[in-house]
């Protein structure tokens, strides 16, 4: 069963989610979950005075027909305003192909995310981005409140919510938590989990 793990990364902070969100959705068996990047949209000098450092190159950027070939999906991606950064954005847009057949539909969908503070969009985010799942007739998996204690640490500063898992990113100096991270594996886990058990017994048409 395959299971695709899309993201948006300019920072890094939502890599070093993403990664751990595919060790976990590799760990259930008979999973295989591929990691893949969107195209930026930004220039290179933009960049190089944003201060960004360079894409990963393990991670190959993916094109929107290559969708077609996952049965479950974990879409990461910072937060910009309280919305998805704008390059996964266009990369949803580039999608209207599969949207018109209705391609994606009835497939399971998690999202995860980076903000820079608590007022910047940790639930605002991902809420906002359902919108995207909901027009290609995906099906939403939140964690809702699975994760157990790790919910409700009161003790460190912790993204994430019943929505998936998040962190954040401060100043750009602050890395995803021993916690964030732990959350990131449960998700990728989880939907794993859940797009296998759909795969084995299809909705019914």
């Amino acid at each position: 069963m395959a299971a695709t793990k899309l993201y948006y990364s300019l920072y890094r902070h939502v890599e070093i989610m993403a990664r751990e969100v595919q060790r976990g959705a590799n760990s259930v068996q008979d999973v295989e979950a591929t990691l893949w990047q969107v195209p930026e949209t930004l220039s290179d000098t933009i960049l190089q005075k944003m201060k960004a450092p360079a894409k990963a190159a393990d991670v190959p950027e993916i094109r929107p027909e290559q969708l077609l070939e996952a049965d479950g999906f974990l879409f990461g991606f910072p937060s910009r305003f309280g919305v998805m950064a704008a390059q996964f954005k266009a990369f949803f847009d580039a999608t209207n192909d599969l949207w018109e057949r209705q391609a994606l539909a009835g497939k399971p969908a998690g999202i995860f995310w980076s903000t820079g503070f608590h007022g910047g969009g940790q639930e605002l985010t991902a809420l906002t981005a359902i919108t995207q799942l909901a027009h290609h007739g995906l099906i939403f998996v939140p964690l809702g409140y699975t994760f157990g204690s790790g919910m409700f640490e009161m003790n460190e500063v912790k993204g994430g919510s019943s929505y998936g898992a998040g962190t954040y990113a401060a100043d750009g100096s602050r890395e995803p938590t021993e916690l964030e991270l732990q959350q990131a594996f449960y998700q990728g886990k989880y939907v794993a989990e859940i797009t296998k058990k759909l795969k084995n017994k299809p909705l019914a048409s």
